[in-house]
C-alpha cells in the first residue's frame, strides 16, 4: 500500500510517500497503526493517548474520504490501495480590497 503525507504531516515524516506491503483485506486503522510503527514520530500528532485517530487527520482511499465511506476506519483496503493523510487546514484572512 502507498501511503501519501501532506502539509506538516510530510514535515514530521521527512518523507512525503511511504510503501508498505500489507495484505487485502487490512483495514484502514489497522493501516494506520502499521504506518506508525513504520514513522513513529507521528503517532502524538495523529492518535490521542487512548489511541484513538484524531478527528483533525484526513485520510483519503483511493480518493475517496475515509470518513464518507460506509465503514469508516474499518473499510477493507486492496493491496494496491493509496492512502493521502491531510492535516486540518486553517484559514487566513482575505488580503484584498474592499
Amino acid at each position: 500500500m502507498q501511503f501519501n503525507l501532506y502539509a506538516t504531516f510530510r514535515l514530521l515524516a521527512k518523507t512525503k510517500t511511504v510503501s508498505i506491503d500489507l495484505p487485502g483485506g487490512t483495514t484502514v486503522r489497522q493501516a494506520v497503526n502499521e504506518m506508525i510503527e513504520h514513522l513513529p514520530a507521528l503517532r502524538p500528532h495523529w492518535m490521542d493517548e487512548s489511541g484513538e485517530l484524531y478527528a483533525h487527520v484526513h485520510i483519503f482511499i483511493d480518493g475517496q474520504d475515509a470518513q464518507n465511506l460506509e465503514q469508516g476506519l474499518d473499510t477493507p483496503l486492496q493491496t494496491n490501495s493509496v492512502l493521502d493523510f491531510f492535516p486540518p487546514v486553517g484559514g487566513g484572512s482575505f488580503l484584498g480590497g474592499t
